[in-house]
């Protein structure tokens, strides 16, 4: 589209005249921690009720919702002057999107599945057509269900491995507390066992018969994981993994391989891995390694063997080593991709013929392919001097094709099915931006800044292609985040563009408390050396 010439500065202030922010009042709360004394004049502001607020959020004490809404009539009133310039941006930012959007299909047996939206629609389409084309069914319609609902998250849709049924999970207050239903695929109506109360992923059984889900407790945490059969009452749903301990989290996912759901109890610094057999209708869980301080790790079975990505022995930025299946302890853990300092390894799957790890030095990513037949490795090579990688490996276990998506900061998402035997790549879809969009009228830059302690600290900007400085220089939005170990990458982002038409810089500084150069970049922006991310960030 036409870059806007046309703003006004007086479009770009705020009115502060006579403005009045709201103050939350003081009421001072004596505690007794530990021996000390603590006085939380705010501690109001945390609804005591907070439990019963998930639920239903019409439950929040009225003094707290009455400063929630004063603040928000002081920001409308405070943004008023803005009106035409955020009418200008949204109808930009609108324009960027392809409303009647549609994902890749993922092939998987006789079927390929995928979402789509239609024009106008918040919520997906779940669909699938037969495997080489055809005519399309819609196994769910997230925007008619949304109906009547102030608020509609759908957390997962899974079809059965007999493609016969599909189960979804969906949050319909906001609660994060999703309900799981099934349906048979043959009429589309969903049955009438609802689970309630889930963290939303589903993992079936390998006989389409039940499936397994954590239960998020009274206390929103995860904690158990349960096994439903499709038809029968939840309360009678099987207990299959307790953590009792507060301060670790239960998660679910399905393997590569299918044969295996996978549950990674993890705490602040450690996890532990256990395996539930699919094949199996009452399995035994299987421990892979009792957890350690600071031991973490995540697996993919592969036929007889166990692949385990881990930081065992001082590998902090992990390594890859293998396992027999039925002996997975540590003991028996032999490295197949060894550690390297800086170079950490941030991902990794297994397929039937392939391994397959995405990592990261200096702040940019890489993938790696090694055949598992004789052991050779090549990496997939990109041009631009900074970008983002994601693999999303379908759901396919024996294929050679690898799906991942690329994108910088002045290329919109591609992506691209890469054939691991041939090593060629066929792209399968670039995201379309309907208002218009040429990568060459922008420039991505990577460059490092020296902070004051000597570190390099990778910056990635993007301008426009005929930006000139004037004589002041030229604005400039940076954006850092430098914490939980998060690595921003440099990927394409719609709505910069506002910015960067209207002659800003936009950068982003990969500063520590992120692992964008391995995992001592997160060490070293973290507790004691918190300082560092925001020294990175201003030097």
């Amino acid at each position: 589209m036409a870059r806007d010439t046309t703003a006004k500065t007086s479009d770009w202030r705020f009115d502060l005249t006579g403005a009045t922010a709201p103050l939350a009042a003081q009421r001072h709360t004596r505690r007794v921690i530990h021996g000390r004394v603590l006085d939380d004049p705010y501690d109001w502001l945390a609804a005591k009720n907070w439990r019963e607020v998930l639920r239903d959020p019409d439950a929040l004490p009225d003094d707290i919702a009455e400063l929630i809404e004063a603040e928000n009539a002081y920001c409308d009133g405070v943004m008023a002057p803005l009106k035409n310039l955020r009418r200008a941006l949204v109808a930009e930012m609108r324009g960027r999107i392809k409303e009647d959007d549609s994902e890749v299909p993922e092939p998987d047996g006789p079927y390929a599945y995928y979402e789509r939206f239609h024009e106008g629609a918040e919520h997906p389409l779940y669909c699938r057509t037969p495997r080489d084309g055809g005519t399309e069914t819609v196994l769910l319609d997230g925007e008619a269900l949304a109906k009547g609902h102030d608020f509609f998250d759908i957390g997962d849709a899974a079809h059965a491995p007999d493609h016969a049924q599909l189960a979804w999970s969906v949050d319909d207050a906001g609660s994060e507390l999703f309900d799981i239903r099934t349906r048979a695929l043959s009429d589309g109506l969903d049955r009438a066992d609802v689970v309630s109360d889930s963290d939303g992923v589903i993992v079936w059984q390998a006989n389409s018969k039940a499936y397994y889900y954590v239960l998020i407790d009274e206390n929103h945490r995860t904690a158990q994981v349960f096994r439903h059969e499709v038809d029968a009452d939840p309360a009678d749903d099987a207990l299959i993994i307790e953590e009792t301990d507060s301060a670790w989290f239960v998660s679910l996912h399905e393997s590569r391989c299918r044969r295996f759901a996978i549950v990674s109890i993890h705490g602040h610094d450690a996890t532990e891995c256990w395996l539930i057999d699919l094949r199996e209708d009452n399995p035994t869980p299987r421990i892979v390694a009792p957890r350690e301080p600071r031991l973490r790790y995540d697996v993919e079975p592969h036929g007889d063997l166990l692949y385990i990505r881990n930081n065992a022995d001082g590998a902090d930025d992990f390594r890859i080593s293998v396992a027999p299946l039925a002996e997975p302890g540590r003991e028996n853990w032999k490295d197949v991709v060894h550690h390297r300092h800086g170079v950490l390894i941030d991902s990794f799957t297994v397929y039937a013929r392939y391994l397959v790890w995405l990592l990261r030095e200096n702040s940019l990513p890489k993938l790696v392919i090694r055949a598992l037949s004789s052991g050779e490795e090549h990496a997939i090579h990109f041009e631009e001097e900074a970008y983002a990688l994601s693999i999303d490996p379908g759901l396919e276990f024996d294929t050679d094709i690898l799906r991942f998506v690329y994108s910088s900061m002045t290329t919109p998402d591609e992506t691209y099915d890469y054939d691991m035997t041939a090593r060629t790549r066929v792209l399968r879809k670039r995201q379309e931006i309907p208002s218009g969009h040429d990568p060459k009228n922008y420039v991505t830059r990577r460059l490092f800044a020296t902070a004051r302690d000597g570190e390099s600290v990778p910056i990635t900007l993007l301008h426009r292609a005929d930006f000139t400085p004037g004589g002041d220089g030229a604005p400039l939005l940076l954006y850092g985040y430098g914490a939980y170990g998060y690595a921003l990458s440099a990927s394409f982002s719609e709505d910069a563009l506002s910015l960067v038409d209207r002659g800003f810089v936009y950068a982003r500084a990969h500063i520590r408390g992120g692992t964008d150069k391995g995992w001592r970049w997160y060490e070293d922006g973290k507790l004691e050396k918190k300082q560092n991310s925001f020294l990175d960030f201003i030097d």
